[in-house]
């Protein structure tokens, strides 16, 4: 799968460039979503330190490894924990990821028992599709339309 962050960056007053080069996503089993997110969706780990009982950890898109880097954080804060459950069950994604081919990643993500949400459709300027992440999130597929 070919998945790309959206790198923004706003120039401003003194020649200051903002980037996004770090978000977060609150997991809840790190171990399980350092296997999701790299085995499965193909992403790549960059930083793995150890942090008392959990770890700060990150995962990269392998055509971009000095690019945005996604932070796989544990849900242990009861607030952020109510938050995502929340979202999970309004169907609400928590990222989205662009893919080259949405049915050609639907197929291969089918094959390795990955779970869709939504079926892909035809969302105005995109196809998309919704799968749910194994670790308390959904996650949005999507392809832009030429």
């Amino acid at each position: 799968m070919r998945a790309f962050f959206l790198l923004s960056r706003i120039s401003l007053k003194g020649g200051f460039e903002l980037k996004i080069k770090l978000t977060s996503l609150m997991v809840d089993d790190q171990d399980k979503a350092l296997t999701f997110y790299t085995t499965v969706l193909g992403f790549k780990k960059k930083n793995e330190i150890p942090m008392g009982p959990y770890r700060w950890l990150t995962v990269i898109s392998p055509e971009d490894p000095d690019g945005a880097e996604l932070s796989l954080e544990p849900n242990a804060n009861p607030a952020g924990r109510e938050f995502q459950q929340a979202m999970f069950a309004q169907k609400i994604p928590m990222a989205a990821f662009q893919v080259d081919h949405l049915e050609g990643e639907v197929t291969r993500l089918r094959k390795q028992g990955v779970v869709f949400v939504t079926e892909p459709f035809d969302a105005g300027g995109v196809n998309l599709a919704i799968v749910s992440d194994t670790c308390g999130n959904l996650i949005q597929l999507y392809q832009p339309k030429a």
